[in-house]
């Protein structure tokens, strides 16, 4: 039998931990290592950067971790595939040459591109998602770096698993598996204990890194090298695979892998098997995703102590707005938002404190820049008694807005340039097949006598985890056990969800079931306004969406309170 191949995962972000490379490459055997680096708000920090120096437009930050890298990498027989090249993959891969030579350590090194697209007018960035047939053209001509653009996160990992196994277009299953694995990993330690409901009880200092034991059919056990922190259970697998997902289809460039039927099984201590996956042909499209300036916004952050919360900040809202109707400045958004974190007879006057935030966007800085700055300061001495804020009111700053668009995969070019330089087109898949919902599946039977019921948190009998899609939040919420899903399912309605997050009462959201996973779902369009880097709200990831919802009451049988298999959730 072929022996698996061990993908390892060294970054989730542009600014992971930095000694990441060197622990995944001396902790333990491992045929690849991959990093993530790119993301919709990064995009658009590359593309500034891009700006100042049009040599830029990469992870620099992947270039000094190679300093040590390369040498250990060289010496352990590991390749290494990284989406680091960002808006210059051409640029890194160069970079990466350079850097090889000063430090005596002979390495092929290939990169893949074709993603940058002709930017629109009033646009920034504009790149494609590719998907892992470069990558594999690379490794196959025997590079030992592959560096990349936009591709998509599991790409980093189907394209190796295709290089090693010899899978083509054609094998949907074996590549669905590895989108699943590689969407497992692309995020670092949320596999491993990082971001986790359950996070009491295990030892979180410092967690590993993931890793993937990818076999020739495209099953996979998710791990971590022996002796790091953290863990890999059942649990932490099914939050990552329900981050950033929505329906059951997960549509890639290289293959739609069908999350209905994922199988999970723990196959040991921090071991879970992924099993049965089954793969789709892709979309005739690709995603194209667009960053643009939106304007400029600013904020201010107002502490108000003590007694006559509510009526304190009615004041200062009302000396503001006038303020700024005198200067002649209104800006096109102006948003308040009052957050309670105060106590009563508070031991320390920060616990006695309550925080106004104001955020005000324009298309022109000076409208959000010194009229707001001006009158903020103008009202230290006449407002709210114990009036402060928690810093200097800035400028403004400029905030940006994603867009995603869809055009057909046979007009973008997909071009791996191999180590002697030679460049090879890499063909879109011949078969595609349009994206469409798949029919919701029956709901389970319903508990037979859930008998009494009392008032306690979600959290209690179910985990979360969310994120964002542009301007659209995810919220995957999955049952501790057989019995708690059986009533989960039933009752976390659209309508209940609405009710317990009162925020996204006005928006669209959609709930789809994943029963393998004892799992919803939910996606809430329009959330996050413009995406991210627009900062539409508090929480402008949606990183926290999933605990909120897991915090809030209502009202659950007490036998599964009593039964629920999960750590306690204090409230």
């Amino acid at each position: 039998m072929t022996a698996p191949l061990r993908i390892g995962n060294a970054s989730g972000f542009y600014g992971d931990r930095f000694d990441a490379m060197r622990e995944m490459l001396t902790g333990g055997p491992l045929d690849v290592l991959t990093g993530d680096y790119l993301a919709e708000l990064t995009m658009l920090i590359l593309g500034r950067s891009r700006l100042k120096d049009p040599t830029r437009g990469y992870a620099t930050t992947f270039l000094r971790q190679l300093e040590e890298g390369l040498g250990l990498a060289h010496e352990r027989g590991v390749k290494i595939v990284a989406n680091a090249g960002g808006l210059n993959p051409a640029g890194l891969a160069d970079a990466v040459r350079e850097l090889a030579d000063k430090v005596g350590v002979p390495v092929r090194v290939a990169h893949v591109e074709g993603d940058s697209l002709p930017v629109p007018e009033g646009f920034l960035t504009a790149n494609a998602y590719l998907g892992g047939a470069g990558i594999a053209a690379c490794l196959d001509a025997g590079a030992d770096i592959v560096v990349t653009g936009r591709v998509t996160d599991a790409a980093l990992v189907t394209g190796p698993a295709a290089a090693r196994f010899g899978w083509g277009p054609g094998d949907l299953d074996a590549l669905a598996g590895a989108v699943v694995a590689g969407h497992v990993l692309e995020c670092g330690t949320q596999a491993t204990g990082g971001n986790y409901s359950f996070f009491r009880g295990h030892d979180l200092r410092r967690p590993g890194f993931p890793m993937a034991e990818i076999h020739a059919d495209g099953s996979s056990v998710i791990t971590k090298h022996d002796g790091t922190g953290g863990v890999v259970d059942l649990g932490t697998v099914t939050a990552q695979l329900l981050y950033e997902t929505g329906g059951a289809r997960y549509a890639g460039p290289d293959v739609t892998a069908r999350l209905d039927t994922v199988r999970l099984t723990q196959d040991g201590p921090d071991r879970v098997r992924i099993s049965n996956v089954r793969g789709e042909a892709p979309p005739p499209t690709l995603k194209v995703g667009l960053n643009r300036l939106g304007g400029w916004r600013n904020e201010v952050v107002f502490v108000l102590t003590g007694l006559d919360i509510e009526a304190k900040a009615q004041l200062v809202r009302e000396q503001f707005v006038d303020a700024l109707t005198r200067s002649g400045a209104e800006p096109d958004e102006v948003r308040w938002e009052l957050s309670r974190t105060d106590r009563a007879d508070a031991a320390t006057e920060e616990t006695a404190s309550a925080l106004l935030r104001l955020v005000v966007r324009d298309g022109d800085q000076e409208t959000v820049g010194r009229a707001v700055s001006g009158a903020a300061i103008e009202l230290a001495l006449g407002s709210y008694p114990g009036f402060h804020v928690t810093a200097p009111p800035g400028k403004g700053a400029p905030y940006g807005v994603f867009e995603a668009r869809y055009v057909p995969a046979g007009e973008i070019p997909h071009i791996a340039v191999l180590p002697d330089g030679r460049r090879a087109s890499l063909a879109p898949p011949a078969t595609t097949q349009p994206l469409r919902d798949t029919e919701q599946p029956p709901l389970p039977a319903p508990l037979p006598d859930p008998g009494p019921t009392r008032p306690a948190p979600l959290g209690r009998i179910a985990g979360a985890r969310s994120g964002d899609k542009g301007g659209d939040a995810n919220v995957g919420v999955w049952a501790v056990d057989d019995d708690a899903w059986r009533w989960l399912a039933h009752e976390l309605t659209v309508e209940r969800f609405r009710e317990l997050l009162p925020e996204t009462a006005g928006l669209t959201v959609v709930r789809h079931l994943l029963p393998n996973l004892r799992a919803l779902n939910f996606t809430v369009h329009g959330l996050l306004g413009e995406g991210v880097a627009a900062q539409h709200r508090f929480d402008p990831q949606a990183k926290a969406v999933g605990e909120w919802l897991r915090s809030r009451h209502l009202p659950v049988p007490v036998s599964l309170l009593e039964t629920a298999h999960a750590p306690e959730a204090h409230a």
